[in-house]
């Protein structure tokens, strides 16, 4: 079932490939290599969150960094 899921998000992330692709060719070297290093990070991240669904996301980060600055309030 987690093959499934990480062929689903390759499928998107080709999609928003093949959308923008007109853009890209019109865009230079580093605005190529930003969009594919940030499409990248979000396929690794993509596929963990498959992988190991229980995997705290950036809201518990969050709750975790601002809980120790609750004796402040």
């Amino acid at each position: 079932m987690k093959v499934v899921g990480i062929l689903g998000v390759t499928v998107i992330l080709v999609f928003i490939f093949l959308i923008q692709r007109q853009g890209l060719e019109r865009s230079g070297k580093r605005v190529k290599m930003a969009f594919f290093s940030i499409m990248m990070v979000n396929w690794v991240l993509a596929v963990l969150l498959v992988i190991f669904p229980e995997m705290p996301g950036p809201g518990q980060m969050i709750d975790f960094i601002y809980k120790s600055f609750k004796p402040f309030w």
